[in-house]
């Protein structure tokens, strides 16, 4: 298949910077619509448009100006917002682009990026094959099962054509700062700067969770754009339910910088919750003729070295 137009709304946000990276390496011309675009520019055309308040109409002309073959809605950040804000990040979007174009002339391929925890909470060791309910237990997930859920409901009334890719956790180069992971980076950059050990404060590492490298996400995303699959929700991942600790661990030794990991105890009162989660990657695979190519030690060590790179050189290690 030959060079296609591909809108990215949100291809600003962590996953969406590799998505539009992954399908401009691909030859495909790419517009990405977010909130604010760098100054600095991007490598491909962008607009700085907030879908969360554009009128439908007036984003259908967008789209219908730009005639595009597919786009992909990599909107729903959650990061440093309290619960009340998450809606606005993470499911108005997705409405305004799902009514956009359930109004446009031209008729392109909706990718829409789920989440995990759209689901709720699985039972440790549950077959990665399974069907997990949609009952998910925080207001990031709820937000994020709203918005696969509209596009769910305008492709089987078809007005749109889309399918929606359930993201493990991701991980990898630029990671959000306030994640786990990216907290931790940036007490090891931080340390590797100085030239000293560096001591992090976590929440218990109890959790076990399905991570997968950004990269190969993209990848997914692209092969997604590409294939005629419609009204489908796919997981994408590893299928591997990892242990917190041994990426924290992994993140630690790649970095070379002695680390004090400290786990805080929990707040007087808290349940204990089990956190263990998996996706199938076999539907991915059968449909979208996808697989994960990337080890976490490859994606932890892409963090890394992205991460590391701002440094003085005699700061790296």
């Amino acid at each position: 298949m030959g060079a296609r137009r591909v809108v990215v709304v949100g291809g600003t946000g962590f996953v969406g910077r590799h998505v539009s990276a992954a399908l401009a390496a691909r030859g495909d011309d790419v517009l990405v619509l977010a909130r604010r675009v760098p100054s600095a520019g991007l490598p491909y055309r962008a607009r700085a448009l907030d879908v969360a308040t554009l009128e439908p109409a007036a984003l259908a002309a967008v789209f219908d100006a730009e005639q595009p073959d597919a786009v992909v809605n990599a909107t729903g950040g959650k990061w440093n917002l309290t619960d009340a804000e998450l809606p606005s990040s993470c499911t108005i979007p997705t409405w305004s682009v799902t009514a956009a174009l359930e109004r446009t002339r031209c008729r392109p391929r909706l990718v829409h990026l789920g989440s995990v925890l759209e689901r709720v909470q699985e039972p440790p060791g549950a077959p990665a094959g399974a069907t997990v309910p949609t009952q998910p237990e925080s207001m990031y997930g709820r937000a994020k099962l709203a918005a696969t859920q509209a596009v769910l409901a305008a492709t089987r009334a078809g007005s749109v054509d889309a399918t929606v890719l359930r993201l493990a956790n991701v991980v990898g180069p630029g990671v959000p700062p306030d994640s786990l992971l990216g907290r931790v980076v940036v007490r090891l950059v931080d340390a590797a700067g100085r030239d000293r050990s560096a001591r992090v404060e976590l929440s218990p590492l109890r959790a076990h969770r399905d991570y997968v490298d950004v990269r190969d996400v993209a990848e997914a995303v692209v092969s997604a754009t590409r294939e005629s699959v419609t009204g489908r929700v796919i997981g994408v991942g590893r299928g591997e339910a990892v242990p917190v600790r041994s990426l924290v661990e992994m993140l630690i030794e790649v970095s070379g910088v002695p680390t004090e990991v400290v786990e805080l105890p929990d707040r007087p009162g808290s349940v204990e919750v089990v956190d263990w989660a998996r996706v199938d990657p076999g539907p991915a695979r059968d449909l979208l003729g996808w697989r994960p190519r990337r080890s976490l030690r490859d994606a932890v060590g892409g963090l890394w070295d992205e991460a590391v790179s701002r440094l003085p050189d005699r700061s790296r290690r």
